[in-house]
């Protein structure tokens, strides 16, 4: 196991129905990193989601987003009705079209599962199946566009849902929440390079001041320890899922001494890279 088992996309969109699925025992399949974002459609039947190595579960009219680079697998599903959308970076960032869509939902530990109202249910099968119809055909100078749209809409919809069960939410067009979805996507992009909070908030144009006090509004955290929190969730993937010694998780989380990073994962999560492996694996 020196590495994760990498899912890639064949094309930059697929679609696949979920008709009764049953999963458990022998059918599990070894946890894999997603090359690519993944929206699960859950609107009947139950199970078990494992992101990152913690139990995540599956209810019906349920949706879950699952970022690219979270580790994933279906740990058990019983009578699972609904379906699997999968799509690239390229449907989601660049281009006047796509400024819309809320990337925020994909960055980070992600893995959020939002309640869809049942009166939902039917558009968002329809919009789906369009995705699906669009996806089957042959490229042409529309289709790609349509794509775009599509996958814009299932991640609005999606927006609006998570933001409307949060009964503490802040108003979405609040200046703070949407300095936090944009810093969302940042650190996404920048975390293995830049470890210091003052990137943020000058790639941000704010003052590193009022970027912190946003973001501790909205998550409870500050800028300094939302960083550390996806560096060393990056590190434990790695620990966790791979054989790569100390010295090249290091480097991949973006620390140039090793020594200090294994203090520094130590500090955050309480054990020393090695026993974090060990304990996780047995």
């Amino acid at each position: 196991m020196t590495g994760i088992d990498l899912d890639r996309l064949a094309g930059t969109v697929e679609v696949v129905a979920l008709d009764g699925l049953e999963i458990g025992g022998p059918r599990v399949r070894e946890p894999h990193r997603h090359d690519y974002h993944e929206l699960v459609w859950v609107r009947e039947g139950e199970g078990e989601h494992r992101l990152d190595g913690e139990p995540v579960p599956v209810r019906p009219l349920t949706l879950t987003v699952i970022g690219r680079g979270q580790v994933h697998v279906f740990a058990a599903a019983r009578g699972l009705r609904g379906a699997v959308v999968r799509f690239g970076d390229e449907l989601v960032y660049g281009g006047a079209e796509r400024r819309a869509a809320p990337a925020w939902l994909l960055a980070g530990r992600g893995g959020r599962t939002v309640r869809v109202p049942a009166g939902d249910a039917d558009a968002l099968d329809g919009v789906i199946a369009a995705l699906a119809a669009e996806a089957a055909l042959p490229p042409d100078a529309r289709a790609a566009e349509l794509c775009h749209h599509l996958i814009a809409v299932l991640l609005l919809w999606t927006e609006r849902w998570y933001d409307a069960s949060r009964s503490e939410a802040r108003e979405p067009d609040d200046a703070d929440v949407q300095l936090q979805r944009r810093f969302a996507r940042l650190l996404e992009r920048d975390f293995a390079r830049h470890h210091d909070a003052g990137h943020y908030a000058d790639a941000l144009a704010v003052p590193p001041a009022a970027l912190s006090r946003a973001l501790s509004e909205v998550t409870g955290r500050t800028t300094k320890e939302l960083v550390t929190d996806r560096v060393m969730l990056e590190a434990a993937r790695l620990l966790r899922f791979t054989d790569l010694g100390v010295g090249e998780v290091a480097h991949r989380a973006g620390f140039s001494d090793p020594l200090y990073f294994s203090r520094a994962f130590k500090r955050h999560t309480g054990d020393a890279p090695t026993d974090y492996r060990r304990k996780k694996r047995a």
